[in-house]
């Protein structure tokens, strides 16, 4: 087979899946909390024909030798944690952290999730859970009579009941973090859960062991810059172009050979 066709085979599929992370940053544009994706390439094994350095006679050396590469993969996604940009609501229980830090949830099986998105709401048992229905964990329980609920920067949630009036005692908010968030697996739903790449969870007060701060009345927006993904998509496009002209110069070259020798 021509070599070429191989490489710019694997051009095309690497080309392809960066074109999936680009229109996934898109279509999340709009996601409270999103954090975007970046797609990580690695050259593929080359095919060593002369090797650098190598004696070219009793008194001379390859400058460079001749190695001829095979193409490219795709190594991996990374999630780029920046910060979003803060938009101010009307909602007492819409938080945002501005910082490091996630909300930890209680997910349906008990286990731990982590998420930015801090669009949390009251269910029928008074307790605040994010738009999924997941538990804040820890648990806060504000019964079906809260108001005037007010949230500190660092976490110190108060409010009244509405029936009696009187001040409720004061619960306190826990964010967490990891020492490699871009190892955190993303599960859908805005929620991501610890593995051994993240490194182990570490809970604070807000504010507090290099903790992000609360602010109460503000939603952190997704972080994708839309004009960098349109560039990015641009320049996508036109290096998958690339590669399918080379295959099919590379076609042409193999059609000529065998159609005069």
């Amino acid at each position: 087979m021509q070599p070429a066709l191989w490489v710019s085979k694997t051009g095309l599929s690497a080309q392809d899946t960066q074109l999936t992370t680009v229109s996934n940053n898109l279509a999340n544009a709009a996601t409270i909390g999103f954090k975007r994706d970046r797609a990580v390439f690695s050259d593929l094994l080359y095919q060593i024909q002369r090797q650098p350095g190598a004696s070219s006679s009793s008194s001379t050396q390859l400058p460079s030798g001749l190695q001829l590469g095979t193409g490219v993969r795709v190594v991996g996604t990374t999630k780029q944690f920046t910060q979003g940009s803060l938009q101010t609501t009307e909602q007492p229980l819409d938080m945002a952290i501005n910082g490091r830090g996630f909300f930890k949830v209680e997910l349906a099986d008990g286990s731990s999730g982590y998420t930015r998105n801090g669009q949390f709401h009251i269910n029928e048992a008074g307790d605040v859970v994010t738009a999924e229905g997941f538990l804040l964990d820890p648990t806060i329980s504000l019964g079906a009579n809260a108001t005037n609920v007010t949230i500190s920067e660092t976490g110190l949630l108060t409010y009244r009941d509405a029936t009696t009036g009187d001040a409720a005692a004061p619960i306190q908010i826990v964010i967490a973090d990891f020492p490699n968030p871009a190892g955190l697996q993303a599960i859908g739903g805005n929620v991501y859960v610890e593995t051994s790449a993240s490194g182990a969870v570490t809970e604070a007060n807000p504010g507090s062991s290099g903790m992000g701060t609360l602010l109460q009345h503000t939603l952190e927006n997704s972080n994708v810059d839309i004009v960098e993904e349109m560039v990015n998509m641009i320049t996508t496009q036109r290096a998958y172009e690339m590669n399918s002209k080379v295959i099919s110069t590379a076609d042409q070259m193999l059609q000529f050979i065998s159609q005069n020798l």
